[in-house]
């Protein structure tokens, strides 16, 4: 028997990266602990890439994947390894493993990832790309990352997935996009293609696959900018959408924080919940909105803009605000000035937590400045002007001043 440690030792389970060049590309240590291990767990695919090292019991990743979570957790203090596709902690089990283990008792030993032999195949500086996984999520994911010039490295699902890549790509204006088809990568089945997304027609793909982009725009391509107060018109709406000009400002009074949850209360085409949600991907939002054609556009528009996760309440507030989880930041962009919704977003705000509501009817100014008087925070007003004809001339047209209140809850 190897030297190992033994079964009491501390590090009790052992992550082992694996590519498709199985044992060949595995060292010595990782050998060993296979070896010495008393069950191995890891999908099909790990378990016939190293058949002949595998001495203890094999077990298969069951469905729901926290099941085999716990059967993992039960063997504690006995040797255990679980077999990972390239690097365990990016986009793999090691993170979700972790949550359970405390990182003490975990050895990994990792392996290139597919975002690394992907970025070597093509000779791109991987600092210099994005990467990002699509296996098993929304392929919508991917928009907000679509600016001219830029590469990607994305992870996909299964062998429709790279066409399905294609189509979207030329629908939002980016078909002259060259996208390069790596396949089985470090195994003995690697094959890298490569034509423009919208003459996409690779056939014979392998389900283990990457797809990486060498993105171009046309004129009318669909891009979303870095910067606060999107064009209105990459919104569908019906009119009730917080303007350009008065979202940027009010995506800086919310001033969104990693990790924040925020609400947007009476969210219209959910515009302010969307843009805070592409500020970073660990922001969340939850958009309510009474009206069921209205709900339904917002979700939408979310897909559109590549915030899918984003959660949609169809409802009238306050009631709809019940049993949510408990926000950071809240947004008051409509219905505020019925009965009981600020007292209700006020009562569920977290301590510390930001509040800021927009009012363009005098029902809703009246109410903010009976706030302001009451809590404190600060007011301002917005007025924005835009030019327009004046018969043969030009002119200013003022729309509808808003008033803002910001405050924050101690």
């Amino acid at each position: 028997m190897p030297d190992l440690p033994s079964a009491s030792s501390q590090r009790w389970l052992t992550i082992i990266g694996m590519g498709e060049d199985g044992p060949d590309g595995l060292g010595a240590e990782a050998r060993r602990r296979l070896e010495a291990a008393t069950v191995v767990f890891g999908g099909a695919r790990h378990h016939s890439l190293a058949p002949s090292l595998v001495r203890g019991e094999r077990l298969e990743w069951e469905s729901p994947f926290e099941k085999s979570v716990e059967a993992v957790v039960a063997r504690r203090g006995t040797p255990v390894v679980v077999l990972a596709s390239g690097d365990p902690f990016l986009y793999g089990v090691g993170a979700t493993l972790s949550r359970y283990v405390p990182v003490d008792e975990i050895h990994t030993i990792p392996a290139p990832s597919a975002f690394s032999l992907a970025a070597s195949r093509l000779g791109w500086p991987l600092q210099d790309a994005t990467a990002i996984s699509l296996h098993g999520r929304p392929l919508a994911l991917i928009r907000p990352h679509l600016h001219q010039g830029r590469r990607i490295i994305a992870l996909t699902s299964d062998a429709q997935s790279p066409g399905e890549f294609a189509s979207l790509l030329t629908a939002a204006g980016f078909g002259q996009s060259r996208m390069h088809l790596l396949e089985a990568l470090g195994g003995k089945r690697e094959r890298v293609r490569a034509c423009l997304a919208a003459d996409f027609n690779l056939d014979d793909i392998d389900a283990l696959n990457v797809c990486a982009l060498e993105v171009v725009a046309s004129s009318d391509a669909r891009l979303i900018a870095f910067t606060p107060g999107l064009d209105d018109a990459l919104f569908e709406h019906d009119g009730q959408i917080t303007k350009q000009e008065v979202r940027a400002l009010t995506l800086g009074a919310l001033a969104p924080r990693h990790g924040e949850l925020l609400w947007d209360i009476g969210a219209g085409s959910g515009s302010i919940a969307i843009e805070w949600m592409l500020a970073d991907t660990s922001l969340r939002a939850i958009a309510i909105e009474q009206s069921a054609e209205r709900a339904a556009r917002i979700a939408r528009n979310a897909e559109g803009f590549g915030v899918p996760a984003m959660k949609v309440i169809e409802g009238t507030a306050p009631d709809a605000l019940a049993g949510l989880p408990q926000p950071d930041v809240i947004f008051i962009g409509g219905g505020g000035s019925e009965a009981g919704v600020t007292d209700a977003a006020i009562a569920a705000l977290k301590t510390g937590g930001r509040l800021v509501a927009n009012a363009v009817t005098l029902e809703m100014e009246a109410k903010l400045i009976a706030l302001h008087a009451g809590l404190g925070g600060s007011l301002t007003r917005i007025e924005i002007s835009r030019a327009a004809p004046v018969g043969g001339m030009s002119g200013w047209r003022p729309a509808m001043p808003v008033t803002q209140w910001r405050w924050t809850k101690n």
